[in-house]
């Protein structure tokens, strides 16, 4: 006798006329916050932009909570306070900016570099700092924890008491699919956070209980984060603030009184990022600003005078185009500029002084650099890498927007495009030692011949960073030769600002790209938030009364908790592997997400029409391709057109997924308990979360090893022999 669709028997939500539906709409929901406050908080918070799966493993954990405790009473009342709380912090400048300081307080631990890093000698203050950022993040990470609780007691009491699991499971994949896209397109067209929270409101509102006193307090609730909401997507002094698919942009004038040069200032995530400047409009008066012999030197003019009739100009990293202006200030007849981000395109288009991105000289691509070297089969005279260093993570790894640009095999094929007699010209901010000695280290093996390497200091000529230069060296010595005033700057900047290059330094490669890390290790910030994780865990464990789960888990709980390991360790490595042909773009998340919630939808369709197919088989095609994908080199289908591309290296990545999705859809209909295997699978996503740091000390590659070795786990505890031998038991 089957089970009818009863929703709440509490009747403490809405929804029970129409389960289904509801499992829809809370998927929709809880993927769509997901994403939401992965995207603000990693903005306004900026630790959590260079640690961006804190939030994602918060928000499992949260959920994972809600479908152990879903029995208890749903109270949609704690997820409503926490987002006004965090609304109205961010909503308070003052607030905002000194959340955005709590990564100079983490940056002491010192050994993962994050930008406006502190430099403290003192071993107790560094222990202060510590504590005191621990402490915030602590705070921080409570609440997201709070929001998703009770929306996994949704869920899980919904799907437990579905009688038709397979398809409340696709609903449940199919709503997730759904808000994912949602907030994808939101990007896309760059709506603001004011945006966002109008559409959370509306789903959040079909949730909430129409009875009872809190009622208006929480319609209340709901209308102050929307007003909150909107006060935050505001900037004091800003001329214009944009929400771009990768980050937040801020457009202000400069101001001279606080050494910012040019006419514009673009910050990224509220930290400078760029200065659209007219270096001829150099201030005679202001020596200290304005050097006398940097005129006509600056780093915008430098690698167009290393060749002797420079023609063609690549240029990635091309931000609001300093370097294309560059370029044609020397008279280049055709000029390539490469900018990932289309708002910081736009805005330079408007803005700046010069307007490059008028002149019909410049071809503007808005595309990852990566992903243009993989594809344009142009040569030029001139390659040079702009001011990259990125202040933003990929969505759901630990790789920043330009980890794959630097790495050897992105180095190798850059070199392909240049002409015979080339110059490529690096630039970059390398506050460490190691990082220039390790791109030092990759341009002399790409090249064979150590480069010319200097310092350029910040000036109203430019923000500096040290310059590389490499390719043809015997013209660009012979060029440098021929112009004393370029030979005396370049030995005034080497006596300056001494590099110590000792190229011994381990090199990025697309299998291990941390060029913000020195040597393959954990750093020992994931250590303290793993520390801080466990507290959070212990604290929400008995805040929200699931006390009783440990006594309960058993070798079932630990094959859904495996299940869910392995797979959200294999989704992260897709994103991984797939940037490196895909390029480092919003649309690989979109791209590797949605053909791993398609694979589960096909594998429940597989499960639906053949429900005897053997689980050992399943089993057999996830670990075998999950082994044969760690020797296909995906990088060989780079130069395919990217929707032949995109539809080649999303099936490959995510084909595991469709033999997980039946072994997943299998167990989960013979459990007689679906919301606590929905709290063990959600569970385990968190561990594989973590699990993901490993790639600090192992590589990328190794994921999918230890993916096998968890999928190997799943099967040691699957409950039960009948599964295996008869097929389903549904």
């Amino acid at each position: 006798m089957s089970k009818e669709p009863t929703g709440s028997p509490h009747g403490d939500f809405p929804g029970q006329d129409n389960a289904t539906l509801a499992i829809f709409l809370i998927s929709v929901l809880g993927l769509f916050l997901e994403m939401l406050l992965i995207r603000w908080v990693g903005t306004e918070v900026r630790i959590f932009a260079y640690l961006q799966n804190t939030i994602l493993v918060v928000c499992f954990l949260g959920l994972g909570l809600g479908c152990f405790t879903c029995r208890k009473p749903v109270d949609l009342h704690p997820t409503l306070i926490s987002l006004a709380f965090l609304c109205i912090i961010f909503a308070i400048p003052t607030t905002r900016e000194a959340l955005g300081k709590i990564s100079i307080l983490l940056s002491s631990a010192g050994d993962l570099l994050i930008w406006e890093t502190a430099v403290i000698k003192d071993l107790w203050l560094r222990v202060l700092y510590m504590v005191l950022g621990l402490s915030v993040t602590y705070c921080i990470m409570i609440f997201i924890l709070e929001i998703f609780v009770p929306i996994g007691r949704i869920l899980g009491r919904l799907m437990d008491d579905h009688p038709k699991i397979i398809w409340a499971y696709s609903i449940n994949i199919a709503g997730s699919l759904i808000g994912t896209w949602l907030f994808v397109l939101l990007s896309v067209f760059y709506q603001p956070p004011f945006t966002w929270f109008i559409i959370l409101a509306g789903l959040l509102f079909i949730f909430l209980r129409k009875s009872g006193t809190g009622y208006g307090f929480n319609l209340a609730l709901l209308v102050g984060i929307i007003f909150c909401s909107w006060v935050a997507g505001h900037v004091p002094d800003s001329l214009r603030v944009v929400w771009s698919p990768y980050q937040k942009l801020v457009l202000s004038k400069s101001d001279p009184e606080k050494s910012e040069f040019g006419d514009y200032l673009v910050t990224v995530n509220n930290t400078g990022y760029q200065a659209m400047l007219d270096p001829t409009r150099a201030v005679a008066t202001n020596t200290a600003s304005y050097p006398p012999e940097m005129a006509g030197l600056c780093q915008y003019d430098i690698p167009l005078l290393l060749h002797p009739h420079p023609e063609s100009l690549l240029v990635v990293g091309a931000g609001a185009g300093n370097d294309a202006a560059g370029g044609l200030r020397h008279g280049v007849k055709k000029i390539t500029a490469v900018e990932i981000d289309p708002a910081i395109i736009a805005l330079g288009r408007e803005y700046h002084p010069e307007h490059p991105y008028s002149s019909p000289a410049v071809e503007v691509v808005n595309d990852d650099a990566r992903s243009f070297f993989a594809t344009t089969g142009r040569k030029f005279d001139v390659i040079v890498f702009g001011l990259l260093d990125s202040h933003t993570t990929t969505a759901m790894t630990n790789a920043r927007l330009d980890h794959y640009v630097y790495t050897r095999e992105s180095i190798s094929r850059a070199k392909s495009l240049l002409t015979p007699g080339g110059v490529m010209v690096l630039s970059f901010e390398a506050q460490k030692p190691y990082i220039a000695d390790r791109m030092a280290r990759v341009l002399r093996d790409v090249f064979g011949e150590e480069p010319i390497v200097f310092r350029i200091p910040l000036t109203g000529y430019g923000w500096g960073g040290v310059l590389f230069i490499a390719g043809d060296l015997t013209a660009a010595k012979r060029q440098i030769a021929q112009n004393p005033r370029l030979t005396a700057l370049i030995t005034t900047l080497q006596q300056k600002y001494p590099l110590n290059l000792t190229y011994n330094t381990v090199i990025a490669t697309d299998d291990w790209p941390y060029i913000y890390l020195e040597t393959p290790r954990i750093p020992i910030l994931y250590y303290f938030l793993a520390l801080l994780l466990f507290v959070v865990f212990v604290r929400s464990y008995r805040r929200w009364g699931a006390s009783g789960t440990a006594a309960r888990w058993g070798i079932s709980h630990w094959h859904f908790f495996f299940l869910g390991a392995a797979f959200l360790l294999l989704e992260v490595q897709n994103i991984s592997k797939a940037s490196v042909v895909l390029g480092n773009t919003w649309q690989v998340n979109a791209v590797i997400v949605s053909g791993v919630l398609t694979m589960a939808l096909l594998a429940n369709l597989v499960e639906y029409r053949f429900p005897r197919l053997p689980v050992s088989f399943a089993y057999t095609g996830l670990i075998g391709t999950c082994l044969a994908l760690y020797f296909v080199d995906l990088a060989q289908f780079a130069f395919l057109p990217y929707g032949i591309k995109a539809l080649i290296i999303g099936s490959l990545t995510t084909l595991p997924m469709l033999f997980s999705g039946i072994i997943f859809i299998r167990s989960f209909a013979a459990t007689s308990r679906k919301d606590e295997a929905l709290g063990a699978n959600l569970a385990g996503s968190l561990v594989g979360a973590l699990l993901q740091s490993v790639t600090f000390m192992v590589g990328i590659k190794a994921l999918l090893l230890i993916v096998a070795g968890l999928y190997g786990l799943s099967l040691f505890t699957m409950r039960g022999t009948l599964i295996l031998r008869k097929g389903s038991m549904t």
